[in-house]
């Protein structure tokens, strides 16, 4: 069976520190957003230690760099503000963002404290991968308050590269036969992950841009870098296989939505919707070992107004039928048929871990027993077989129709 190619997100966040600082601020009542106005993060301006951490767009366009004294930015903006670093701060915002990730995919990667990579191979629903950097973009933006650059790519190495393109609040690809006209142009100093002591030894030999070493020898950078030179080369074509390592946090709450090929009208037809997102969710949620207490329903309708539906479940639960059956009944209650739906999507809330919970042997009955052996078995097929080429049979039509949606675009 063919591997499935992976499909991978790099999530930057744009001036993290100055943007975190600035909404902290704005948040106790600050009138000014030093987003901006010319601003910086610094150390201690009485050292000579002090320098430039991060910087406002105003900042950057008087010539301030970061890493600089601030001596040196002073010198070139006498009216520079200057703030001190708050790492509590920073840690708030990066755990916002690390858990309206945790919504997509449980396969995360903090790979710094305003970074992470995302693995989204078996979460995507068969939909786009870059229709799901958009979605995360804007929610971040409306629900955090700041900005963040995506990377799209099929490897953590060109996800990485591409989201270093353009700033800020941007989202890039990186799709392999972009490498020839977006990576190979860049100088060589560009490449992820190169050391600042190699860079002069690849100019020595005339190697001045990452498409100069990628059409080197492959043999000739091993013998005089040695296992680095293996990975020079490979990274400068665009192959990296390492994985994205993500570690056991537990998500506060996980949902998927879809944006549709056509407009819905119909409750049956958004019912089959939601079944299939709700199997997605599920599978997530009992593979994180956790039961939830509340489902939510959102609906767009084509004139992108949103509206949204929570209850709170029987029981706390993983259980794919309970949680479907109460998700009917809250599209039973928001929805009246006729109005056009464009995007759906289904979240799970306060989840808790399933040790936790002492369900009596009055709620656990037959019925819910068979249930969930029945979902342990789809999970346990999905894990050796792929997500994809297992569904329930209700599904089917849902599955192509993603599908072609996918093919469309």
């Amino acid at each position: 069976m063919k591997k499935e190619q992976r499909q991978i997100l790099h999530v930057d966040v744009n001036n993290a520190f100055l943007s975190w600082t600035a909404l902290s601020m704005l948040k106790q009542g600050s009138k000014i957003d030093i987003r901006e106005i010319p601003a910086i993060i610094g150390g201690d301006e009485s050292k000579r230690s002090g320098i430039v951490l991060a910087k406002s767009m105003k900042a950057k366009e008087c010539g301030i760099k970061t890493a600089e004294t601030i001596y040196q930015a002073k010198a070139k903006c006498p009216n520079l503000s200057i703030y001190p670093s708050n790492f509590e701060v920073y840690r708030t915002y990066s755990n916002k963002l690390y858990q309206l990730l945790c919504e997509y995919t449980d396969q995360i990667e903090r790979f710094s404290i305003d970074e992470c990579f995302l693995d989204m191979t078996h979460f995507l629903m068969k939909g786009n991968l870059l229709e799901k950097a958009k979605e995360i973009s804007r929610r971040v933006k409306e629900e955090l308050g700041f900005t963040v650059n995506i990377g799209v790519a099929h490897n953590k190495l060109l996800a990485k590269m591409a989201s270093d393109f353009t700033k800020p609040d941007k989202i890039h690809t990186l799709w392999e036969k972009e490498i020839p006209t977006r990576m190979w142009p860049l100088p060589i100093s560009e490449l992820f992950m190169l050391g600042k002591k190699t860079v002069p030894k690849l100019y020595h030999k005339q190697i001045k841009t990452i498409g100069d070493l990628a059409h080197t020898q492959e043999e000739k950078l091993i013998k005089q870098f040695g296992k680095q030179g293996k990975m020079l080369w490979e990274y400068a074509n665009g192959i990296d296989h390492s994985e994205v390592k993500s570690k056991p946090e537990k998500p506060k709450g996980i949902g998927n939505s879809i944006t549709l090929p056509q407009n819905l009208v119909e409750t049956e037809k958004i019912e089959e919707i939601v079944s299939a997102l709700i199997e997605q969710v599920t599978y997530r949620l009992r593979r994180q070992n956790m039961l939830a207490e509340v489902v939510n329903i959102q609906l767009r309708t084509k004139d992108f107004v949103d509206t949204s539906h929570q209850g709170k479940l029987p029981i706390a639960t993983a259980n794919t039928k309970i949680i479907l059956e109460k998700a009917k009944e809250l599209i039973q209650e928001m929805y009246h048929e006729g109005i056009p739906i464009r995007l759906i999507g289904v979240r799970v809330d306060h989840l808790k871990e399933k040790e936790e919970e002492q369900i009596s042997l009055f709620q656990q009955t037959k019925q819910n027993t068979k249930q969930e052996k029945l979902d342990k078995t789809i999970d346990q097929l999905k894990e050796k077989y792929g997500y994809h080429l297992i569904t329930r049979a209700g599904n089917l039509e849902v599955e192509n129709m993603i599908q072609f949606r996918k093919e469309k675009e």
